[in-house]
This record gives C-alpha cells, sequence and structure tokens, in this order.
C-alpha cells in the first residue's frame, strides 16, 4: 500500500482529513523508523502534545458530565486516558498498520504493542489538533475515546488497582504490600518493567509495562485476581 493510499484509508476510518499531511506523516513516525532523519522526526512530540489536549478535553467533558467529587473524576479520567485504553481504541482504528518503524521494531511486534499503540493516538490527537485546532481534536476525543466512558465504568476499569489492592491487604491482612522490579528489558526508549507485588513475605502477582508505576498496577490488578477480591 502506497502512503497516499494509506492516508487516505486512515482519514476515512475517522472522519479527518488532513491539511497539512506531514503532521500526519510525524504522528505516524515511530521513533525507530528510517525515514524520521528525513522530515521532521518521530512522533514523540506530538505524543507529548496530544497527551496534554487529550487530558483537557477529559477534564472538561467530565466536569460538565458529571457532580462526582474531584476524588472520583479524577479516576475516570485516569481510565478514559490511560495507555491501556488508548491502546485498545488504536486498535479499533487499526492505527498500527499505518505507523513507519524499523524492520528490527516490527518483527519485534512493534505494530501490536500497547505502549507503541497508545503514544500514536496520542500523537494523533496532536497532529489533529496542529492541523485543525482544538475544536475538532475535542471532536475526535469525544468520537472515539470519551464516548467508551460508561463502558468503562460499569467494567469497574476505572478503579485504581493498586489503591484497592492496598485497602483490602491491610484490611484482612493488616499490612502495607510493597512492590521490587523483578525485570527490566528491551531499549532504553521503550523499557519494559516487570513489578512483583507482595504481602509481607509472600510474591503473591507480577505485572508488566512500560514504567514502574504501570508496572506495579499489572501487578496489583493481577493480585486483585489472585486473591478473588
Amino acid at each position: 500500500m502506497s502512503q497516499p493510499e494509506s492516508f487516505v484509508l486512515l482519514e476515512k476510518s475517522i472522519g479527518i482529513v488532513f491539511r497539512n499531511k506531514d503532521y500526519l506523516m510525524q504522528a505516524l513516525t515511530h521513533r525507530s523508523s528510517t525515514r524520521q532523519s528525513r522530515t521532521n522526526g518521530h512522533n514523540e512530540r506530538l505524543e507529548f502534545l496530544g497527551d496534554a489536549v487529550l487530558e483537557l478535553v477529559a477534564t472538561e467533558y467530565l466536569f460538565r458530565f458529571s457532580e462526582k467529587s474531584e476524588g472520583e473524576l479524577t479516576s475516570w479520567r485516569s481510565a478514559l486516558v490511560k495507555g491501556e485504553h488508548l491502546a485498545t481504541v488504536s486498535q479499533e482504528i487499526q492505527l498500527g498498520r499505518y505507523l513507519f518503524m524499523s524492520r528490527g521494531e516490527e518483527a519485534s511486534g512493534g505494530r501490536e504493542k500497547a505502549s507503541t499503540l497508545a503514544n500514536a493516538l496520542e500523537a494523533l490527537i496532536g497532529a489533529i489538533y496542529m492541523d485543525q485546532g482544538f475544536e475538532k481534536a475535542t471532536a475526535f476525543c469525544n468520537d472515539f475515546i470519551l464516548v467508551r466512558l460508561q463502558e468503562i465504568l460499569k467494567e469497574g476499569a476505572h478503579r485504581d488497582d493498586k489503591s484497592y489492592f492496598q485497602e483490602r491487604a491491610q484490611d484482612i491482612y493488616g499490612v502495607t504490600p510493597h512492590y521490587d522490579v523483578m525485570e527490566e528489558s528491551g531499549p532504553d526508549h521503550d523499557k519494559v518493567f516487570t513489578s512483583a507485588v507482595f504481602i509481607g513475605d509472600e510474591k503473591v502477582a507480577e505485572g508488566s509495562g512500560n514504567s514502574k508505576q504501570r508496572a506495579e498496577q499489572a501487578a496489583a490488578k493481577e493480585g486483585i485476581k489472585a486473591k478473588d477480591w
């Protein structure tokens, strides 16, 4: 598939036609891509921008949507913007198939990697904002991300697993769980951490993520399952 054809398919799937295709190309360029030296670079700057745009859009949406407390709205927002949710949205619009990346990254499953997909979606939001402004970026976030709020609440995905696991451990065992990093793998720009959660000396579960915090959240989530909490 040629570059123009791939752009047309993606633009059709998201309902947005870019005026400046350079923004879209940059959003789709992974750090590993050999073509970044010939263009405006990889997508991490747009990812930085898109992350901020999405957080503002989600905050305003939730403020208008509900009279809930700050704490509850914060947990809802975290669920909407977290990497796992964004990766799911990316998979549904097949964003991975359009990414520019090195052969090595692709061979290692880069097009299906959750962190890569989440980052690319944030970069796409940043590109939409730069190309067409805040209103269009807001519409994209509403149509593809915020629309899933009720589903998230129904599934309990807004719950902070680490806080919940700690509350349960303290109630049942009278101790605060702790976490240890068991393994680090991958290059510096795309590390994967594996952390274990312990109650006293008992290792309850392990989890992985592209940051220590996400690895701990994943371990807590697995710990909840292991303890049937």
